[in-house]
């Protein structure tokens, strides 16, 4: 099976090339597989993940942006396997005429979720619905765009143009708000903010996309979301960024909740949380389940973007 996997991460892979062959992308590619010293094509099979097997490997999430007067405010809990902790890294990327990112990720991976020196932030929710087109850009080269992006406007407009290969959904933001983008191998959708400034986001689709074919995979996915837009609701208009960032602390629906555990045939766990003020251009990030923290980083850029 192992065998049979890579294979087809290879293939997917191949199909990725174009997308992996300019700057600066191909720079953090070729960087990882000379330090690794591993073959290239193998580090680009490891950015196609969402790609195998039409979503095999599928991590769950809920996300939330808020758009309020004094803040720009975007978070999200990352769902998957405990074992995949020990793999989890931050990593800061300088590159020449592209903003500094500061992200998390895997290793590996050269793109996932995390904020920019030009105040741009994406979370991201994996959506298992069925369709590839290969000829178009891998998810998580998709989060790289957005991350090597000046604004949200400008990353969105670079993903539709490219077309995504698989389906999934980014929540993208900056210092003027949010914009959530569903998209499958043939369709696009904006999530707009509603009337308090707000999207909220799990692992179904929310808007209508033509042709579209999602098994239901994570049950919990409609009652997470359905429990973000209760907790916020009850809040204020301004909430602070310890509100904020309580609600990604719920267990309401324990242990398929917000705050997530490995337990029963609650197959993933919340590994991290990521919580960030686009204004600010700052970020905290804590690692486990936010409800029982075991450690804590923070991403944070002066004015000089540095």
């Amino acid at each position: 099976m192992a065998t049979l996997l890579r294979g087809d991460a290879r293939s997917v892979g191949h199909c990725a090339l174009d997308f992996t062959s300019q700057d600066p992308t191909n720079t953090s590619i070729s960087g990882i597989a000379e330090g690794s010293q591993r073959d290239l094509l193998d580090i680009i099979a490891i950015n196609v993940r969402t790609e195998i097997a039409f979503g095999l490997f599928t991590d769950g999430c809920t996300s939330l942006s808020w758009k309020t007067q004094k803040r720009s405010l975007l978070g999200q809990n990352w769902d998957w396997m405990e074992e995949q902790k020990e793999n989890l890294i931050a990593i800061e990327i300088h590159q020449p005429g592209f903003p500094i990112i500061k992200m998390m990720t895997e290793a590996g991976m050269i793109g996932k979720i995390g904020l920019n020196s030009a105040g741009v932030g994406v979370c991201f929710n994996a959506i298992r619905a069925k369709g590839l087109d290969a000829s178009r850009m891998p998810v998580h080269l998709g989060l790289r765009a957005v991350l090597d992006s000046t604004s949200a406007g400008l990353a969105i407009e670079k993903l539709e143009y490219v077309g995504m290969a698989s389906s999934a959904h980014m929540l993208i933001a900056d210092a003027s708000g949010s914009v959530g983008l569903e998209f499958t191998s043939t369709t696009f959708a904006r999530l707009e903010m509603d009337n308090h400034g707000r999207i909220t986001h799990s692992n179904h689709m929310l808007l209508q996309h033509e042709g579209l074919r999602e098994p239901s995979w994570l049950p919990d996915s409609p009652f997470r979301i359905g429990r973000i837009k209760t907790l916020t609701g009850e809040m204020e208009a301004e909430p602070s960024w310890t509100e904020f960032s309580h609600v990604f602390e719920d267990e309401k629906n324990f242990p398929a909740a917000i705050c997530r555990k490995q337990q029963g045939d609650t197959t993933s766990a919340t590994l991290f949380n990521i919580v960030m003020d686009l204004m600010e251009r700052r970020a905290v990030v804590r690692l486990g389940r936010p409800c029982a923290v075991e450690g804590t980083m923070i991403f944070h850029f002066e004015a000089e973007g540095t």
